[in-house]
């Protein structure tokens, strides 16, 4: 059966990084206990787009539309399969509900509006 990765792109003002990281390793640490293979946070360092062969790609900059004072993080989830990824995803949310209800104050450290993610089928592995 195919493996099965969620996929993250979103946007985290630097004064934030330090904020963000403390999330991503709370997450890292639920993902990884429900049982997810790899758990990936990728903050964005040669993010310009250059000409490949004729052809030059939207940059991450442009995509995520991030000013100078922004990072861009690119994350991903893998697991054995889609089935499986509803069932932890199950567990993390309500753990994760669990969580907000003893820090009703906080806030994400990460634009919302800027955030994006989806569910994919590996096709090809390497």
């Amino acid at each position: 059966m195919a493996k099965y990765v969620d996929g993250f792109v979103l946007v985290v003002p630097k004064e934030k990084v330090e904020e963000y990281e403390k999330m991503a390793k709370e997450g890292r640490d639920m993902w990884m206990k429900y049982g997810a293979l790899e758990y990936m946070e990728c903050v964005g360092e040669d993010l310009e787009a250059k000409d490949m062969g004729g052809m030059k790609p939207v940059s991450f900059r442009e995509l995520t539309k991030a000013q100078p004072n922004d990072t861009v993080w690119f994350s991903f989830i893998v697991y054995e399969s889609k089935e499986q990824r509803d069932e932890i995803n199950a567990k993390v949310m309500q753990e994760g509900m669990k969580q907000a209800e003893k820090n009703k104050d906080a806030s994400m450290p990460f634009d919302m509006k800027r955030f994006s993610v989806g569910g994919f089928t590996v096709k090809v592995e390497g």
